[in-house]
């Protein structure tokens, strides 16, 4: 099965999985490769638009958790993913992150993020 791009289709668990390693990089420029270019990323400070808002809204999460030990629990269902997530790092800790991915077409379209940084 291919995209209307010619490019091959990516199940929503490749997808993930390379979206994991692209995020222990830190280079914002390949982890924006895994989303659409019209994608939207809904965090509780606003939606951003585009790889260029998704870059900006990965920053900062990478920002509050530099070096963090990351538990991920994924849950597929087709074409959505729901995410519990906790990261612990020198800086601070999420114990109860949720992130929801939205994907088409090999690609992630849309991705809603929400996470409590507790610094002690």
């Amino acid at each position: 099965m291919t995209a209307t791009s010619g490019t091959p289709q990516r199940t929503p668990e490749e997808i993930f999985e390379d979206h994991g390693t692209r995020l222990g990089t830190a280079d914002l420029d390949s982890i924006s490769a895994n989303y659409a270019e019209d994608a939207v990323f809904i965090t509780p400070a606003g939606v951003l638009h585009g790889r260029e808002g998704v870059k900006r809204g990965i920053a900062a999460l990478l920002s509050d958790l530099p070096d963090a030990d990351w538990q991920l629990k994924p849950q597929f269902a087709g074409e959505v993913l729901f995410l519990e997530w906790s990261a612990v790092s020198p800086h601070g800790r999420v114990d109860d992150g949720v992130d929801t991915f939205v994907f088409r077409d090999g690609l992630i379209q849309a991705q809603t993020v929400r996470y409590v940084l507790r610094r002690d």
